[in-house]
């Protein structure tokens, strides 16, 4: 298990950009996936991106292809979201998931794969 802490959120203008930081305390083992999730007012948790520790392997939603970059620095445990062109629609609080292993033929999209979720950072984008 480990903990997470999300930092980065706050108020920005539509086509502005954001980065978000997740810092992760406790063991980190190579095979670990961290991912970010997002959930809107009276929406349901969605996927935004993940990536795999070992290898690198990136994962993006639909609306955040092309505009949110993943990033991970396994030295310092620590997974970056940069925003760009960010949307009204992307108002949402974020938050930093982490699983120790998802197999490497499941996409690690699914809230329910992650075991350690951090408290989340509220991002809001003004039209």
């Amino acid at each position: 298990q480990v903990q997470l802490v999300e930092s980065g959120g706050g108020l920005v203008q539509a086509g502005g950009s954001l980065k978000l930081s997740c810092a992760a305390s406790g063991r980190v083992f190579s095979t670990y996936v961290m991912g970010w999730f997002r959930q809107a007012p009276g929406q349901e948790r969605e996927f935004v991106s993940a990536i795999r520790w070992s290898g690198g392997r990136t994962y993006y939603s639909d609306s955040a292809k092309g505009r949110f970059i993943i990033s991970g620095d396994s030295a310092k445990n620590t997974v970056a979201l940069e925003m760009n062109s960010l949307k009204p629609e992307d108002t949402a609080v974020y938050y930093c998931a982490a699983v120790r292993r998802i197999p490497q033929f499941t996409n690690p999209t699914a809230g329910a794969l992650y075991d350690d979720w951090g408290q989340g950072t509220q991002v809001t984008v003004s039209s």
